[in-house]
């Protein structure tokens, strides 16, 4: 099986096509992958109305060259896959009629592919992961604790109730006066910094919910800041050093919550898994490797460059439906919001 992904939902235009042998084994036949920061960075954030500009702009001369590095055509492709939500609208609407356009031509079937979920599946196209396992689902615009049954069968045990991890790590390094993307630059700066100094607070830790809140901790960094300003270059980086701390204590304590209430509703997980932007922090990583060797269990986290949005990860998840005999509609709607978990309980990151 060999199926070309599209990927377009926020500041990444990416396309790829994975394979998959007779025996089962994975393979990235090729994996494109522009990203949009330069476009971004003068605002501080993603601009939606430029970030779907340019996707336009290069999405059909980056689908030519990932199935050209793949050695392969649109017709030796078994299907054609997009993400189709959730995400910046504009942007999905670009891939996903991209992809349909392709698979109209092409006579191949087309799926629709839910972008969470194919960060839920990626550590099995990297790792080979059985189900059922324990997700960390971490990014800038999620985070959520998930018990992955199966492809198409989750259930969100936790989720934030304010801020994504990732999105606090941006706006911390903004408040911090560090360049966009902020996420990488607070966890580089926190390589030098003391995270004893300031006493930041743990939200939720110790709750028997495994929920987030984490713009407490962002209000408590700008209030230290706003308190020994003008900053030096020392201060910055023991304030980042702080909040990144604090944000680990409470990744870990989250975890171990939802790995017990795991336990109690789903039985044994296969493994821990991290997926998402923020699983390429490091720290983050090693700290989720301690807890996953306490636990028992595997720590399953895709390579840094699969952790952030890629074209692979929409490839596979297509490609584990289309072994399931599951396509979509070409009258599939973009959608903007689109939970894992139907079942869950809304909220404004759902």
């Amino acid at each position: 099986m060999r199926v070309l992904g599209i990927e377009t939902t926020c500041d990444e235009t990416a396309a790829a096509v994975v394979s998959v042998a007779p025996d089962g084994r994975p393979e990235i036949l090729s994996n494109e992958v522009l990203s949009q920061i330069e476009d971004h960075a003068p605002y501080g954030g993603v601009v939606p109305e430029i970030a779907a500009r340019a996707h336009v702009e290069v999405v059909d001369g980056l689908v030519k060259r990932a199935l050209e590095r793949a050695g392969t055509t649109l017709d030796q492709c078994d299907a054609v896959a997009a993400a189709a939500g959730p995400g910046l609208i504009g942007g999905v609407i670009v891939g996903l009629t991209t992809a349909k356009a392709l698979a109209m031509v092409a006579r191949k079937p087309f799926i629709a592919v839910n972008h969470l979920e194919a960060h839920a599946l990626s550590p099995r196209l990297t790792d080979g992961i059985g189900f059922p396992y324990l997700l960390l689902l971490a990014s800038g615009g999620h985070t959520q604790l998930v018990a992955v049954k199966g492809v198409g069968d989750y259930v969100r045990l936790g989720t934030t109730i304010d801020d994504a991890i990732g999105e606090a790590f941006d706006k911390t390094a903004k408040m911090l006066g560090l360049p966009y993307p902020g996420g990488p630059q607070v966890e580089q700066e926190a390589e030098r910094g003391d995270p004893e100094r300031f006493a930041l607070p743990r939200p939720l830790a110790g709750r028997p919910a495994p929920d987030f809140s984490l713009s407490g901790l962002k209000t408590a960094v700008r209030l230290e800041a706003e308190r020994i300003a003008p900053l030096t270059s020392k201060d910055v980086a023991d304030l980042c050093a702080g909040f990144q701390a604090a944000v680990v204590d409470v990744v870990v304590d989250r975890t171990r919550v939802a790995l017990r209430l795991f336990r109690e509703t789903a039985g044994h997980p296969q493994a821990l898994v991290v997926a998402g932007g923020v699983a390429a922090n490091q720290t983050i990583r090693r700290a989720l490797q301690r807890l996953a060797s306490e636990a028992g269990l595997r720590l399953a986290a895709p390579p840094p460059a699969l952790c952030t949005d890629n074209g692979a990860m929409i490839a596979w998840a297509g490609l584990e439906r289309l072994r399931m005999g599951a396509s979509d509609d070409l009258a599939t709607s973009p959608r903007a919001r689109w939970p894992l978990d139907p079942n869950a309980v809304a909220t404004a990151r759902a």
